[in-house]
């Protein structure tokens, strides 16, 4: 983090909600409530941007710079452009979104996707700290989400929610994110082994020595972990619903 910062400002945009927070970056905890409002219906750039407005009011930052601000997003971000759009208006796709925020909000921010920051967070302030090696984050959601860390370095960008299935037309995380067992209406044994498929397969491709599973689902992991058969460790996320805000506000800082 930069010398002399202990402090910074992450927010976490989803489908459903966008979350803010003041982070204590030493502790990586908030400092602050965790303030949530509703992602607005159909998720268009200027109604997002006076949502993510009215999170920093509500938290009494929206006209101060003292803290790094970081902005998480669901989609693939390089060069602050949005590559992609998971569950938002298409709209965000090859579009300019850092440069937006940063114009709308008048100050410099940092923009990275969600995925990423949560294995960011996990990294620095939970299961991950201080695992040498290659540390997969899966978040198990509406989709999957992924995060690769090798020696504690993130690899942005990588979508491996929709590594392919040999002989299936949908991917992986049309068959084994948490909402597939919603609308499937699996018991969580049925559900393990559509996971059992999935993480056999990234175990192949990528040689982990550790699992992090995040997304609200990993509250239950209990249910589903013991039926799971790997050769790599598998742990449930530290932070769930708080990395998102956390590892933005640490990438901000840096």
């Amino acid at each position: 983090m930069a010398s002399g910062t202990t402090r910074a400002v992450g927010v976490d945009i989803g489908g459903t909600g966008i979350k803010g927070g003041i982070v204590d970056l030493e502790q990586g905890t908030l400092l602050s409530d965790r303030i949530k409002v509703s992602t607005p219906k159909g998720a268009r750039p200027d109604d997002v941007l006076a949502a993510v407005k009215e999170v920093l009011r509500t938290l009494g930052v929206e006209d101060s710079d003292d803290m790094p601000l970081g902005v998480a997003f669901p989609a693939i971000v390089k060069d602050g452009k949005t590559l992609s759009a998971a569950n938002v208006s298409s709209d965000w796709i090859d579009f300019e979104a850092e440069k937006f925020f940063e114009d709308g909000l008048g100050r410099d921010i940092h923009f990275a996707n969600d995925a990423d920051v949560a294995g960011v967070a996990e990294v620095r302030y939970g299961a991950a700290k201080g695992k040498a090696g290659i540390v997969l984050l899966t978040t198990l959601g509406t989709g999957i989400g992924t995060a690769l860390i090798h020696d504690g370095v993130l690899v942005p960008n990588t979508e491996l929610g929709h590594l392919q299935r040999a002989g299936h037309d949908a991917d992986f995380e049309a068959y084994a994110a948490y909402s597939a067992m919603e609308r499937d209406e699996l018991t969580w044994k049925k559900w393990a082994k559509r996971l059992q498929k999935y993480y056999d397969h990234l175990e192949f491709l990528f040689s982990p020595d550790l699992f992090v599973v995040g997304g609200g689902v990993s509250k239950h992991a209990d249910e589903f972990f013991p039926l799971l058969d790997l050769k790599t460790p598998i742990v449930p996320a530290v932070h769930r619903n708080n990395a998102g805000i956390i590892g933005a506000a640490a990438l901000a800082a840096d």
